[in-house]
């Protein structure tokens, strides 16, 4: 299994290449420089791994919830390049990106997995382990931090930057039920090349047209079936 990940869709942009259970990645936080940056860290990872692009068996991408320009660029990243290989794309949740992060430290945990979604609102899912990563507990929403609802038990732990949103309210509406919380967390592509490695092999791959972004809030941009559909 080789594949190549993006991740896009919060102010960090990183790329990471898996080949074979390896991973290599590069990673910054580097608000407005995605698209400078993706490519040439995508050619230069291959490049160390000796992996030609004709060898990779699929493309990861951070599908969202996020910025919504990151995650355009990361899914039309993504597609350009497994439609000119002709392999599918493996979207990958930005929520589980940053569950399966944490629950690698914690795996006894539950995760609260949380974005700045700005506009007094955030990006928010729960999730659990499970054999093939994270399980998701809840739907991902996006809301007000007040309106944010915690499963029963105590044995929970937040990540993300939704923790620092609309002045720490998700920290003040639940912190006395969360034993940590890391709220400068944020997505890297390693994790969604690994978490795509079981997405793919479970058959979770999809042709790069289908390939979707999650907003949450209303659609703002088109995918490419969408955009072939408009013109009939």
């Amino acid at each position: 299994m080789k594949l190549l990940a993006f991740e896009t869709s919060t102010e960090a942009c990183s790329v990471a290449v898996f080949a074979d259970g390896e991973v290599r990645a590069r990673f910054e936080v580097a608000p407005r420089r995605h698209a400078e940056l993706a490519l040439p860290w995508a050619e230069a990872l291959l490049a160390e791994a000796g992996i030609a692009r004709s060898g990779l068996d699929a493309i990861a991408v951070g599908r969202g919830p996020g910025a919504f320009t990151g995650v355009r660029l990361g899914i039309a990243i993504a597609q350009g390049i497994a439609l000119a290989l002709d392999v599918p794309v493996v979207p990958v949740s930005t929520l589980a990106t940053l569950a399966a992060a944490a629950l690698r430290d914690h795996p006894d945990a539950h995760v609260l997995a949380a974005i700045d979604a700005r506009m007094g609102e955030v990006y928010v899912a729960g999730y659990g382990a499970g054999a093939q990563g994270p399980t998701l507990l809840d739907a991902e929403i996006v809301c007000a931090p007040d309106q944010v609802e915690l499963a029963e038990g105590d044995n929970w732990i937040g990540v993300g930057t939704g923790f620092t949103a609309v002045d720490d309210a998700l920290v003040q509406r639940l912190g006395s039920r969360l034993r940590h919380v890391d709220a400068g967390a944020l997505p890297h592509a390693a994790d969604t090349a690994r978490l795509a490695a079981l997405l793919h092999a479970a058959g979770g791959g999809v042709a790069p047209e289908h390939a979707e972004p999650a907003y949450l809030r209303n659609n703002v941009a088109l995918t490419l079936a969408e955009q072939a559909a408009r013109r009939g």
